[in-house]
């Protein structure tokens, strides 16, 4: 196997892919956006393929899930992608410098938060609670979730002295590469906690969420912009209005992004 094959077979199995089809006009084949976007939005964008397909129903809808990171190396290696969505502005950044995306724009922010199992067995009630954890799972350093994990610990320890960062560091068992794998192994039982976004945590049903204090806690930026090599730049264009309307920010916010408007 070539070098340039497996690299691309491991970028691949970095990242979940979902299919969402509509219909087609006069026996015309449905036109394919490709979307690239970070796993956190996962069930949001979900439903807003569902409703851009209602509202374009000669088009199909493909999501490549994965961490930001992922996204930015498939892109920067040539993947088949029209538009991109991101958890932190540092990836989109490195994409538009690239030459690889258009103008990006902010179309949602998050906020981090601790999950523990449903039976919580190191008790953890707040987040200071955090160093009773002797498994903790977090999020790498190439992942926005896992920079931004890396700024609430070290405000934390300015309020809660350098034993907690310390504590908390010692309790680390994994760094995973996107935010729904740092949740599964505390819904698996894996863990004691975890910290993931805010979003992720009220999505799942097999977690129990921690707030942690606004004065500690960061706000995630989510940029979206298309691809300077797509095929279908009218169609990527219409994703991202459609994103930024009414009912496409309605959408973000039921799913408990926060949004402008």
């Amino acid at each position: 196997m070539c070098r340039s094959c497996g690299f691309g077979n491991w970028l691949l199995s970095m990242a979940l892919i979902v299919v969402f089809a509509g219909g087609c006009k006069d026996g015309d084949e449905p036109k394919t956006l490709h979307i690239y976007a970070a796993s956190s939005l996962a069930e949001a964008f979900r439903e807003l393929s569902h409703g851009f397909i209602e509202k374009h129903p000669e088009s199909n809808v493909s999501i490549t899930f994965a961490g930001s990171q992922v996204l930015r190396l498939q892109i920067e290696h040539g993947a088949d992608a029209d538009v991109v969505a991101t958890a932190n502005p540092a990836h989109m950044t490195a994409l538009a410098e690239g030459g690889h995306v258009g103008q990006s724009r902010v179309f949602a922010h998050n906020t981090l938060a601790v999950v523990v199992p449903s039976d919580n067995p190191a008790g953890i009630q707040s987040f200071r609670d955090l160093p009773q954890a002797k498994r903790l799972v977090v999020g790498t350093d190439a992942v926005p979730v896992g920079r931004y994990t890396q700024q609430v610990v070290a405000r934390a320890g300015q309020e809660y002295g350098a034993q907690f960062v310390q504590a908390v560091q010692d309790a680390v068992v994994s760094q995973e590469n996107n935010v729904r794998l740092v949740r599964a192994k505390v819904a698996l039982g894996e863990a004691d906690a975890a910290i993931v976004y805010r979003t992720d945590a009220v999505a799942s049903e097999r977690v129990t969420l921690v707030p942690i204090p606004d004065e500690l806690n960061v706000r995630a930026e989510y940029r979206i912009a298309s691809i300077s090599t797509s095929a279908n730049a009218a169609w990527a264009s219409a994703w991202m209005d459609y994103v930024a309307s009414p009912a496409g920010r309605a959408i973000l916010a039921r799913h408990g992004f926060e949004v402008d408007g």
